[in-house]
């Protein structure tokens, strides 16, 4: 406890399968260890609780209704370690944009979790981290479906089915992935009601793309199993024309879609909610990855992430 202790996460996107997903579809969601979260804890002299983050630098408690989560999680560990009355700095560095689809609340959580752990020398197992982080995310999403945390702490490509435990698949894939953020805040609620409208007014269109998204998803799983990279691009680009037809897709994601695919791009879609947020597309190597960014950064994209497609990252 008297030497600083650390604890890290990283984002996450969907690859395949979001919206499809609230009705009984699987998804993947892929961790991006290319995008993370840093949580450093300093012992204080001083009984003394201090937040330092981009959002908020002060007292842990005086801190905005935003933390709520964060905080009850922290209290809950620290009356765990019988340690409410000690002082620290608790200093989160993350690279990871709020309200995009890419897990920030979940990362955070995950990153707190190791370094209060580590601060304390308590042991951690994988199962009790999963555990610990749903205490804030059940405040900040009511009712998580517990995606973000588990591939927010995962090294492996994470496949989920409403109702059941996400697990990890395999993951045997060479590429690189581009994920571009459109600085549109993502609209999540209003993009799954605008599914289920469009199935009131044409359920067979409707479930014709979710059966669709569906499919494309056990092909996306095995593509990534086996090094189908090319295969996985016709995939992307077969999804989002079903997510435009579910019409939860953005003039500006679409544009974006359209310069990644002219710049080598082997496909491209949104991720996430969709109405905004970000777009994700494949290119076959570095160079290609490099030249997709600098085409989106002149249509005006200020921000943009490549993650090599290799498991390397260890838990």
């Amino acid at each position: 406890m008297d030497t600083p202790a650390s604890g890290s996460s990283h984002a996450k996107i969907i690859l395949i399968g979001e919206h499809s997903v609230v009705y009984h579809q699987p998804a993947i969601a892929l961790p991006l260890p290319a995008v993370r979260e840093n949580v450093t804890i300093t012992l204080r002299k001083d009984n003394e609780q201090q937040l330092i983050s981009r959002y908020y630098t002060g007292a842990r408690h005086a801190g905005p209704q935003q933390l709520a989560g964060i905080n009850h999680l922290i209290d809950e560990l620290l009356t765990r370690f019988n340690a409410a009355n000690v002082g620290f700095n608790l200093a989160i560095n993350s690279h990871l944009p709020a309200e995009r689809g890419m897990g920030s609340s979940a990362a955070t959580a995950v990153a707190i979790i190791r370094a209060l752990y580590r601060f304390f020398e308590q042991p951690l197992s994988h199962e009790q981290l999963l555990s610990d982080a749903n205490i804030s995310e059940k405040i900040i999403h009511g009712n998580p479906s517990g995606i973000d945390v588990a591939t927010a702490s995962a090294s492996n490509p994470i496949w989920f089915v409403t109702g059941t435990q996400p697990s990890a698949i395999p993951f045997h894939l060479h590429g690189y992935l581009v994920v571009a953020d459109s600085g549109i805040h993502g609209q999540t609620g209003l993009a799954v009601q605008a599914v289920a409208e469009l199935r009131k007014h044409d359920l067979a269109s409707a479930d014709h793309a979710i059966k669709g998204l569906g499919q494309l998803t056990h092909a996306a799983k095995s593509a990534l199993a086996n090094d189908r990279l090319a295969e996985l691009g016709v995939i992307f680009n077969r999804a989002q024309v079903l997510l435009r037809q579910l019409g939860v897709s953005h003039p500006r994601l679409e544009t974006m879609i359209n310069v990644a695919n002219q710049n080598g791009a082997l496909g491209a879609k949104l991720t996430g909610g969709g109405m905004g947020g970000c777009m994700i597309c494949l290119a076959p190597d570095e160079a290609t990855a490099t030249r997709i960014r600098l085409a989106l950064a002149n249509e005006g994209v200020s921000q943009s992430w490549v993650q090599p497609l290799k498991s390397e990252e260890t838990k």
